[in-house]
């Protein structure tokens, strides 16, 4: 089964950058729709970025020009690079992955929370002064 561990986040200043990294392990990459997803206290979870098996790309607009999702098939590791942070990016940040024959992109192009599976343990980003 697959399973997700994220990690670098951490304590950043405004206007700083941080990569996150979420490898994946029990099954390959390859045959999966990935995404990152983030939840701030007393919000609900949101969907950050999104990527199809094909490598097609969706991405909110609170983050567009920022953030970037990538993948390394290679490595069995899905990335968010987030450059420019803002206090309003504070979150717990996840992983999360659908494969390709569950659900079709465009069914889960939307980057909504409830289309996904397999959640990581999340990684703690704080964006403050």
């Amino acid at each position: 089964q697959l399973q997700f561990v994220e990690s670098g986040g951490g304590l950043v200043q405004p206007g700083g950058s941080l990569r996150l990294s979420c490898v994946a392990s029990g099954a390959s990459l390859d045959y999966y729709h990935i995404g990152w997803f983030r939840q701030a206290p007393g919000k609900e979870r949101e969907g950050v970025s999104c990527l199809s098996s094909g490598d097609s790309t969706v991405i909110a607009d609170s983050v567009k020009g920022r953030f970037t999702i990538s993948r390394d098939n290679v490595k069995n590791t899905v990335y968010l690079q987030m450059n420019s942070l803002k206090p309003e990016d504070t979150a717990v940040y996840y992983c999360a992955a659908v494969h390709v024959t569950r659900s079709s992109w465009p069914v889960v192009s939307s980057c909504a929370p409830n289309r996904y599976h397999n959640w990581g343990q999340g990684t703690q980003v704080t964006v403050s002064s």
